[in-house]
């Protein structure tokens, strides 16, 4: 499985933005999905993921302001960040787990390039 994310971007504090996470083959319905991020100097830390039966769990940070979904249709996972905040900015990377639900990035195992999001106060 190849992951491609992108819809990052600079954005003002408040602005949303949707991140989209493509991924090929043909068995992306199978694959529990997540999303990740890095901040400049921290460690990377789990944002949200969405079980194949769409059950999703989310870090407490973003809960009530982010949403995960998928269109198995298109092989594809979202991240729709509303109310984004400075302490926002980071890569985001998107990953497939064969394991549901899990916020460990060990058990993670195809990652995607990362897209860049900036949010300026």
């Amino acid at each position: 499985v190849q992951l491609q994310a992108c819809g990052g971007g600079l954005v003002q504090a408040g602005d949303s933005l949707r991140l989209s996470c493509a991924a090929s083959g043909r068995t992306f319905s199978t694959y529990g999905m997540g999303w990740f991020r890095r901040a400049p100097g921290k460690e990377r830390e789990f944002v949200a993921t969405i079980s194949w039966s769409d059950n999703t769990y989310y870090a407490d940070s973003v809960k009530g302001r982010f949403t995960i979904s998928r269109d198995n249709a298109k092989n594809t996972v979202y991240l729709r960040m509303n109310s984004l905040e400075p302490e926002d900015t980071a890569v985001y990377y998107c990953a497939a787990s064969l394991i549901a639900g899990s916020e460990r990035a060990n058990q993670y195992i195809y990652w995607g390039q990362g897209t860049q999001v900036t949010v300026s106060s």
